[in-house]
């Protein structure tokens, strides 16, 4: 039987960890900031939002929504982060997704500094993350706070085989670099894949980021393996399930995280550590 990976747990403990920071910080007269451009009115986002908003407030980092209507155009919110880029109270940019179709969401992205691009999707970010080169740029947080338990739980990861199902910009990619920068032997697999079954019973560690609820079943899992389920669906009757069977696996895992409970709220606690950081770096570098 797995140990079940408690991730709100783990998360309370970080966010006491930033919320030290913070009031650190305001010993020196700074406070840390961060935006969230939101683009029209999807319900779920907005909740969201909303959640990181209070979270924000609550640790004592400054946060400030920028709501514009959902047919604006690229124009407005490039001249939104042109706004942010040049103010000295916002340390991070968040875009809230999913962006409307019109809108050139690449674009957006490369237009936000990358010493404020708090998701770690600037070009720059990514090829420093790729390159595992020294010293400090923020990552995507959902990968963030997967490696946080990992290292956690004390999972070995040098020499062990490493899949990932699931090649997203937010996880799959970024957390595959953070992974082989650990020296794990790291596989990708995706929908294209052949006999994915085969490869995800190599791993022993297997994330799942699918967006698929119940992909992963225990004919898939190594026995023993660390199973870190990220998705989170909304079944037809209304609960949260994630990517893996979770009542099939856990018995056959050795480290498995629930969903709800698991990496979401580690997510958000990554969230507001990167955005300490990021005040935390932009001041060492004025001194």
């Amino acid at each position: 039987m797995a140990t079940v990976i408690d991730g709100r747990q783990l998360a309370t403990e970080l966010n006491q960890a930033t919320a030290k920071r913070t009031a650190k910080l305001a010993t020196r007269g700074i406070t840390s900031g961060i935006v969230v451009i939101l683009v029209g009115d999807d319900p779920a986002s907005l909740i969201y939002t909303r959640n990181k908003h209070r979270r924000a407030e609550k640790m004592g980092i400054r946060s400030v929504l920028e709501k514009l209507p959902a047919d604006v155009d690229q124009a407005t919110v490039m001249a939104a982060i042109d706004r942010y880029n040049q103010d000295d109270t916002i340390d991070a940019i968040l875009v809230q997704e999913p962006l409307p179709a019109h809108l050139d969401g690449l674009a957006i992205t490369n237009a936000i500094r990358p010493d404020k691009d708090i998701d770690g999707l600037h070009p720059i970010n990514l090829g420093k993350l790729y390159a595992n080169q020294p010293g400090h740029y923020p990552v995507a947080c959902t990968p963030r706070g997967v490696m946080t338990i990992l290292r956690h739980y004390n999972v070995e990861l040098a020499g062990k085989n490493a899949t990932l199902v699931g090649r997203s910009i937010l996880v799959g990619k970024p957390l595959a670099a953070m992974l082989d920068n650990a020296n794990a032997t790291t596989t990708v697999v995706n929908r294209y894949t052949p006999n994915l079954s085969k490869v995800t019973r190599q791993a022993d560690i297997l994330v799942v980021a699918a967006g698929s609820p119940h992909l992963i079943t225990r004919e898939d899992v190594k026995p023993g393996a660390v199973v870190i389920d990220v998705g989170i669906n909304r079944l037809p009757s209304g609960k949260l399930t994630g990517d893996v069977d979770f009542n099939d696996v856990r018995d056959i895992a050795s480290l498995i995280t629930p969903v709800p409970g698991g990496v979401g709220p580690m997510t958000i606690a990554s969230l507001m550590a990167q955005t300490v950081d990021l005040a935390e770096w932009r001041q060492h570098g004025q001194e």
